[in-house]
């Protein structure tokens, strides 16, 4: 899955264009983009969305409420009658929030009648230096996981911050460090990363830039806050036929010479992480 499309719950018009530009995964979002008072009314329409929609589409995961609010367990009492391919977890911080979690859809899983373990989760891991420093610690891993994004906007006010950098896509250190450490703990657990929000909509020089250079990291997939976003991030996360072409042919010089370390392909050098990249392509782009 290389996109997510954030979504507010509570609006009819955004629920019904949501899949239309193609999004991987769409999230129905019941935190940021929901205002206090109607934080129930969106709860109700993400699980009217999720009852009628058809699933043939992008997967349907729905971003809840964090821990500190009070609002986590009602929000899935609600939202799991839908069945949900995931949850996307705000505010995570560490290990023990990501168990806490999992336990919550351990029992609601089974009020549900949902096979064990299939609602995944979608982090957003840096949203506070706890959480940073937690996955600094200790990679947050478990078997629900799918995937950890880091997000830049509660960072900046939990740190007090006055903006993420000097200008769009161009970050101070202490966001780079939660980028960074974001990545590494994805790798760490076996899950995808997940780069954050380009909140320049208009910007779609700057969104594919910030892209090109989070898939050069390794991330394998962003997050959109707008439909036109989502074009752009395909474009980015998905090997071209260039790389699919060279990836095929680094495997087959290996497969053609078995037991060899290091081998040579047009002249360069290959030995075992060019296999591992080639391999991580082509899983990727389906081949």
């Amino acid at each position: 899955m290389r996109s997510f499309l954030f979504v507010p719950a509570d609006s009819e018009r955004k629920l019904a264009k949501g899949p239309t530009s193609g999004p991987d995964g769409l999230i129905l979002d019941l935190e940021d983009s929901v205002a206090a008072d109607r934080k129930p009314i969106a709860r109700d329409m993400a699980l009217a969305y999720l009852q009628s929609a058809n699933r043939t589409g992008p997967k349907l995961y729905v971003r809840v409420n964090a821990l500190d609010t009070g609002l986590t367990l009602g929000d899935l009492a609600v939202v799991m009658q839908g069945r949900p391919d995931g949850i996307v977890f705000p505010k995570c911080v560490g290990q023990a929030n990501l168990d806490l979690l999992a336990n919550y859809l351990d029992a609601l899983e089974a009020r549900e009648g949902i096979a064990p373990g299939a609602t995944r989760i979608l982090t957003i891991a840096t949203e506070s230096a706890a959480a940073v420093l937690a996955l600094t610690a200790a990679p947050a891993k478990h078997a629900r996981l799918m995937g950890h994004s880091w997000g830049g906007e509660d960072l900046m006010a939990d740190l007090g911050a006055l903006a993420k950098g000097p200008s769009p896509g161009v970050y101070d250190d202490t966001f780079k460090l939660a980028r960074t450490v974001n990545l590494m703990a994805s790798v760490a657990a076996g899950v995808t990363a997940y780069d954050t929000v380009y909140p320049d909509i208009k910007n779609i020089d700057g969104l594919r830039a910030e892209a090109r250079d989070a898939r050069r990291m390794g991330y394998g997939g962003k997050i959109a806050i707008h439909p036109d976003q989502v074009a752009v991030i395909h474009e980015v996360f998905t090997p071209s036929a260039q790389e699919i072409d060279w990836a095929k042919r680094v495997v087959a010089t290996f497969e053609s010479n078995p037991g060899s370390g290091v081998l040579t392909l047009e002249g360069k050098m290959l030995d075992r992480p060019h296999l591992v990249l080639a391999r991580r392509m082509l899983a990727q782009a389906g081949e």
